[in-house]
């Protein structure tokens, strides 16, 4: 199928067009050529590959188009075009993907955006307006770089220089070129059987009636050339598949959008009143018998209901078998994209109990992920092995596997919290506490050739005592942002953090180390919703697993790939981000001092108030800008890019702890602290020290004298906390954040092109301020 199977268009509902293909043989001299009935058409193909240096590859191309107006002079459709395609280099586990857009993209997501669809997340549906509104489309969606030609007379389709048309004796040509590490195509299928209707005769059904004619040619000889890594190598044996389908759809009649104004939410966002819910799995099977299998199953993700589902067999001698009573059911998602975080099954079990088919269908190599805000913002579209029985049977073949809709990071709290699972999942990895090898624990304790370090050491031991400590608290979670920082500052500086996934779990041991150690400083008894480490363990075990959690992330900076320039700088940043955190650790410790009493004394706070900035800035702005360089240096960066994402994160910790002052005041969403504990502690925030400045001096005096004696009474704790909000001081913490976050914002952008990383931290910007835990 298509990259996006259902979307809306502008021009109403359309009924079954005219010319349609009755129930007779398809006459494919008529149903190749694009159809200007339909409003939303595709034109798909891929193939298996042996290459004459023995290489097998994969490859997969969509032509997609959608009627997105009419010409106000000819009344003739408008079309809007993208061009998604992809190679899988099985060998090397190796996906190179692109994705193109005309350049009437940006006008027609800015519609979908006034209409409230597209993401659910208000936040990154404002930072796409931001990007659109300034004519471009984020990476790694790109414009075609010439002119879309789309032939009315014969199928001959030039999407930007990229190919796909049919030749006089009925073979089709693919030319497909500039796509990543050099790669492209110049193949030809030959069909080598007769065109097959998918679905109920040639249709596909919708929720809403939107019907679809599909029919697909799944056995054609492949031959040609394809390029990988910039060389040109030959096609030794090849086996293809192609799908053409077209048809209407339309949920919002065209009255009903161009009268729709922008719906705004809280705050100014674009308010999310309409989604496309379809989702589908769908696959294409050649079997090594000569028989083929399509099938597809449908849903409507709204009402969690199926919407159609179909299986086709095709026997080797061309006879046709239908089935709607089918099973595909997809593994429990295994394998976590590193860019959108999305969770993808690995493994489909496909059952067609009519044909007595079993089959189990398992992905060559787990990245197959094309992401493309095309398509919510990616799909997972790539090679599989098959494996099953007909009957007595046994099968075996090859297949492609597409899985769109089933996207569930598309708001910031579900993609923090699949980040935070990834954190936890990297963390296992790196401290195992069930029966870990020999090897692991040494890993953990000294060098590859420092073996006798481990002579006498107790395994239980030192994973009670070393490792448990430090997993207590990691395995409850965090809001991992820190972690993430990392990979998409190397994202957004154009590098590709699939290498770096081991990083996810080093700021949270840098981060787990600091709340181990403080909450022994402070005697804070409660972490991440359950007993402080030093409560379960004692002050020994806790301060000493949470100083090794430090070290432990080390070792998950060694990278062979890095030069050794970047291993060196990765080093300093990682030290001066500890060093940094732990100089500020000792300022809150010691409290503002003098600079309290001053404030108090005169109302003049603006020592007082780089007192608590400092803090914060050297605890948590500084460590995250540490991780955001060198995310920005392994993705070779510019100097100015650098940075630029250093000067960002400074500030996006900055406001992370101001609005975190401002919260234990106005209380954490599900009572996640205790509302106004900072009151309890008597701690120096920074609304008590704006309010400083417009309180009476008989209120400062009275208000650090509550905050001397650290008052357990509620209600006393309530009425400085509405005092606070009387005067202004809370509020005026979140100017200051905001103010903190659009600057830095506005002096990154330029050094950044856009990208969907940017369009996440742009929106993570706004989460941070917005958030309510």
């Amino acid at each position: 199928m298509g990259e996006n199977a259902y979307v809306r268009g502008a021009t109403g509902v359309v009924d079954a067009p005219k010319d349609w293909p009755s129930p007779g043989p398809i006459d494919l001299t008529v149903q190749d050529l694009p159809h200007v009935s339909s409003t939303t058409e595709w034109w798909y193909l891929h193939c298996h590959l042996t290459l004459n240096n023995g290489r097998t590859v994969g490859l997969f191309g969509s032509f997609f188009r959608i009627v997105s107006g009419e010409d106000a002079k000819t009344h003739e459709p408008i079309h809007a075009h993208s061009l998604t395609w992809a190679l899988s280099d099985v060998e090397r586990g190796r996906y190179l993907f692109d994705s193109r857009v005309d350049e009437s993209a940006p006008r027609h997501g800015l519609e979908k955006i006034k209409r409230g669809q597209g993401s659910r997340d208000p936040r990154i549906q404002r930072a796409m307006k931001e990007v659109m509104e300034k004519g471009n489309v984020p990476l790694p969606d790109r414009f075609f770089k010439t002119p879309v030609l789309v032939s009315r007379s014969k199928l001959d389709l030039d999407f930007g220089g990229n190919r796909f048309w049919k030749l006089d004796d009925g073979r089709y040509r693919l030319e497909l070129s500039d796509g990543p590490e050099g790669s492209a195509c110049d193949l030809t299928f030959t069909p080598r059987c007769l065109a097959v209707r998918h679905g109920a005769n040639g249709v596909v059904k919708g929720r809403a009636g939107e019907d679809m004619f599909y029919y697909f040619l799944p056995h054609c000889e492949v031959s040609g050339h394809v390029w990988l890594e910039g060389r040109r190598l030959g096609v030794r044996k090849g086996t293809g598949w192609y799908d053409h389908e077209f048809g209407g759809h339309s949920v919002l009649d065209g009255d009903a959008i161009s009268q729709q104004q922008d719906v705004l939410g809280e705050d100014g966002l674009p308010q999310v009143v309409a989604n496309d819910d379809m989702a589908w799995n769908w696959l294409a099977v050649q079997f090594s018998d000569g028989t083929q299998l399509t099938a597809y199953v449908m849903e409507d993700l709204a009402g969690k209901a199926p919407v159609d589902a179909c299986a086709v067999l095709v026997g080797k001698d061309g006879a046709i078998q239908r089935f709607q009573d089918i099973s595909l059911v997809p593994d429990t998602a295994d394998w976590t994209s590193a860019r959108t975080f999305n969770r993808y099954p690995l493994g489909w079990s496909l059952t067609v109990p009519g044909a007595d088919l079993e089959l189990r269908i398992e992905a060559c190599f787990a990245d197959q992920e094309l992401v493309t805000l095309i398509s919510k913002p990616a799909f997972w579209e790539g090679r599989c092995e098959v494996q099953g029985t007909r009957g007595s049977q046994r099968l075996s073949g090859v297949a492609y596997v597409e899985r769109s809709g089933y996207f569930s990071t598309d708001t910031l709290e579900a993609f923090f919290q699949s980040v935070s699972r990834e954190v936890r999942r990297s963390l296992r990895q790196v401290l195992p506490i069930k029966q870990p090898s020999q090897k692991a624990l040494q890993d953990l304790v000294a060098g590859e050739d420092r073996d006798h370090y481990m002579d006498g050491v107790d395994s239980d031991q030192l994973v009670e005592g070393y490792l448990k400590p430090i997993r207590e608290i990691s395995d409850r979670g965090g809001k991992a942002w820190r972690s993430y920082a990392a990979l998409a500052c190397c994202d957004i500086v154009g590098g590709d953090s699939r290498g770096y996934v081991q990083w996810l779990a080093m700021p949270e041991l840098m981060h787990v180390g600091s709340l181990i150690v403080d909450d022994v400083q402070d005697r804070s008894d409660w972490r991440r919703g359950g007993p402080s480490c030093h409560v379960i363990y004692g002050d020994a075990l806790a301060i000493n697993s949470g100083t090794a959690a430090y070290f432990i992330g080390q070792q998950l900076l060694q990278i062979p790939e890095m030069s050794h320039a970047e291993t060196v700088r990765i080093y300093e940043l990682y030290f001066e981000g500890l060093r940094a955190g732990h100089a500020g650790q000792a300022l809150d410790l010691l409290g503002p001092g003098e600079a309290f009493a001053a404030a108090v004394e005169d109302g003049r706070i603006e020592l007082l108030e780089k007192r608590v900035l400092a803090i914060h800035r050297l605890k948590t702005a500084a460590p995250a800008a540490a991780l955001a360089r060198m995310g920005a240096i392994v993705g070779k960066g510019s100097e100015a890019q650098i940075e630029g994402v250093g000067r960002y994160f400074e500030s996006l910790g900055l406001a992370f702890q101001i609005v975190d002052d401002v919260l234990n005041l106005r209380g954490f969403k599900g009572d996640l602290k205790q509302r106004g504990e900072d009151i309890h502690q008597g701690k120096i925030s920074l609304p008590v020290v704006k309010a400083l400045r417009v309180l009476s001096p008989t209120d400062r005096r009275a208000l650090a004298e509550t905050l001397a004696y650290r008052p357990s009474d509620e209600e006393v704790v309530y009425r400085v906390i509405e005092q606070l909000e009387e005067v202004g001081a809370i509020e005026e913490c979140v100017e200051q954040a905001e103010g903190l976050v659009e600057n830095a914002w506005k002096a990154l952008d330029p050094l950044v092109e856009d990208s969907l990383s940017k369009v996440m931290l742009r929106a993570f910007g706004w989460y941070i301020l917005k958030r309510h835990y």
